[in-house]
């Protein structure tokens, strides 16, 4: 636990790809060796960077509804673990925000990820999160997530929730019709601590 917790410090205080930041460095993540669901994202935006809270912003409130679970227990580190690709707001480009910064995964990641020993399901969201969790490497993010019952119930290929993506959710019915309805009932099963089916 005190290892966890020196190696947090280490993070919110970690300035390696400052200079590189539009608005300076604001590690932003959620992190409990208890957690059981794990939600790796993309990188903070602009919103979330201001307010240092993870998913606050129009991402995190459909992040919340596809997973069918309170703002509290959502913001329960002890239960939701939040660790994005990148910690800090990567700055915004010509289609959006800018991919995570590549300096932070490699440094990071792989540490946190050893104290997260209770992880029973992680939602891996968006394309950069898909690209460091899955070995093999498939067409599309659609195909990805089309195929999300090969990674069942362990980890869950997600599009990002970001209403950038409302065009695809609208080509993709099957998203929220098949795959939602699960993810909220294993959900809720996992932070009830009841084992799978």
């Amino acid at each position: 636990m005190n290892e966890l917790k020196s190696l947090l410090a280490r993070v919110r205080h970690c300035r390696i790809c400052e200079s590189d930041l539009p608005l300076g460095s604001r590690p932003v993540l959620q992190c409990s060796a208890s957690a059981k669901i794990l939600i790796a994202g993309q990188a903070p935006g602009s919103k979330v960077h201001v307010s240092g809270v993870p998913f606050d912003d129009p991402s995190g409130n459909r992040l919340r509804d596809w997973l069918g679970i309170s703002r509290e227990t959502f913001y329960d580190a002890s239960q939701v673990a939040i660790l994005p690709m990148g910690f800090c707001y990567p700055g915004t480009g010509k289609s959006g925000d800018l991919p995570p910064r590549p300096e932070c995964a490699p440094e990071w990641r792989g540490s946190l990820l050893t104290h997260l020993k209770q992880l029973q399901m992680t939602l891996v969201l968006g394309q950069y999160a898909q690209h460091y969790h899955f070995e093999t490497k498939l067409a599309s993010l659609t195909e990805r997530v089309k195929s999300w019952r090969d990674y069942w119930p362990l980890v869950v290929p997600l599009p990002h929730p970001s209403p950038r993506n409302n065009r695809w959710l609208k080509q993709n019915p099957w998203f929220e019709e098949e795959l939602l309805p699960e993810l909220q009932k294993r959900v809720i099963q996992i932070l009830n601590g009841k084992n799978n089916d």
